[in-house]
């Protein structure tokens, strides 16, 4: 079967200028998608270099293994969710890596294909799991969730002011049948917010997709786990980098980054250092699309990548 996983990398050149600095070194992209990232990583290698490509999105594995049949340099890739990288590397008897990068988010086949349900712009069923074998679905939150806890994760995941209106208009809907689509769940959505705040703004639905989708696949949770495991997995001088496309996570990986950037963390009043914490990471870096990209392809506004180099 051949996937057409079509979707544009975002900061492509500043991703692989940053991450890659041996042709002869060991990356892994632990957000492998189509390989967009990932080929152009490894034109970068030379043939004793070692391209890992992890991904949790049977689509994307297929497209990728097909994309990356060129690579001159030698290729693993692994199905599996990035949480389990210090596992897969032990697995592959890698200690240390030169570089690690992850591009988060879904990607824009996910959106652009309607039966994974991750669009509110194409109608689909209630899916958003970016791994098929996954048990939770969107479905399964927007039917079984609680009013109270509905409405907790659409504001706390999807920063959404109409959360607690939302979440009753939902509850109220799925006594009637259950939602099954995404167009379901966006004229839900439309008939819970007042008419004059949709008129400012992202689409009305755009939040909640946004909170429903890290729900099904825990996407926060994991993240400042997975950056410690990542960091200690890095050489010394080894870098990381890591694109992120709304606040929440940005916020996560950026704390993350200065945390581990950080010597001492004795209370101020001690008036001299007990705890002998070291500094992990240094040069934290900050790249933003350019206005050409910009222009080229508008889903990389909000994107952001932030890097490290391992101390």
């Amino acid at each position: 079967m051949t996937v057409n996983f079509v979707h544009k990398s975002v900061l492509l050149r500043e991703s692989v200028d940053w991450i890659v600095t041996d042709p002869k070194g060991i990356y892994v992209d632990c957000t492998l998608g189509g390989a967009g990232h990932s080929h152009a990583i490894a034109e970068k290698l030379d043939p004793e270099g070692l391209l890992i490509g992890i991904d949790q999105d049977e689509d994307a594995i297929m497209a990728a293994s097909k994309r990356l049949e060129d690579a001159a340099c030698k290729v693993k890739i692994v199905h599996s969710n990035f949480r389990n990288l210090g596992t897969i590397l032990e697995g592959l008897n890698l200690q240390e890596v030169d570089g690690i990068f992850f591009d988060l988010g879904v990607s824009s086949y996910q959106l652009d294909t309607p039966e994974r349900g991750f669009s509110y712009m194409h109608d689909g069923p209630l899916d958003m799991r970016m791994d098929q074998e996954g048990k939770l679905t969107a479905a399964d939150v927007v039917n079984t969730y609680k009013e109270e806890d509905l409405a907790d994760l659409i504001y706390k995941y999807g920063e959404e002011r109409w959360s607690r209106r939302i979440a009753q208009f939902i509850v109220e809907k799925r006594k009637e049948k259950p939602l099954r689509t995404t167009s379901d769940l966006v004229s839900v959505i439309k008939a819970a917010i007042p008419k004059k705040a949709r008129q400012d703004g992202p689409h009305p639905a755009k939040r909640t997709f946004q909170a429903i989708r890290i729900e099904v696949n825990d996407e926060l949770k994991i993240l400042d786990t997975t950056m410690e495991t990542a960091v200690k997995h890095l050489k010394k001088g080894g870098r990381i980098g890591v694109i992120t496309f709304h606040s929440l996570e940005d916020r996560i990986i950026k704390q993350s980054f200065k945390r581990m950037a950080k010597g001492c963390i004795c209370p101020p009043e001690l008036p001299v250092c007990v705890c002998g914490h070291k500094p992990e990471l240094k040069k934290l870096k900050e790249f933003i699309p350019s206005e050409t990209e910009l222009e080229d392809n508008p889903r990389a506004r909000s994107a952001r990548l932030r890097g490290a180099i391992k101390i």
